[in-house]
């Protein structure tokens, strides 16, 4: 289940953010730009689950990252799988450079160019 790691701003006011971890009440990181917050909650998205540590066979990391196209066929650029349950998630940059995870039955490789 995702959702242990939240992005919020840091407590210090000075307009940074940070890394909330659920499962402990406690922060992972502070200080950070909104994007780096971003970036660092989805890495301990793929290292952790709700449980514990998130087990090897349950990421698999692209490498290199692949063009695809999600939901409303929006391009992105996938750079990794984690398993949640019963279902496979891509960690999606779309081309503002935000990150999401998005269900494998939402994405599709993306049409290639041909001009």
């Amino acid at each position: 289940m995702l959702g242990r790691f939240t992005v919020r701003p840091s407590n210090d006011g000075d307009g940074t953010y940070g890394v909330w971890d659920g499962a402990v009440n406690g922060w992972r990181s502070q200080g950070l730009s909104a994007e780096a917050a971003e970036h660092a909650k989805t890495e301990l998205d793929v290292q952790f689950d709700a449980h514990g540590p998130r087990s090897a066979d349950a990421v698999r990391r692209v490498n290199p990252a692949q063009p695809v196209e999600h939901a409303e066929w929006e391009p992105g650029e996938l750079d990794i799988w984690i398993r949640d349950g019963d279902q496979w998630l891509g960690r999606v940059r779309d081309r503002d450079g935000r990150l999401a995870w998005v269900p494998a039955v939402d994405l599709r490789p993306a049409a290639q160019d041909t001009t």
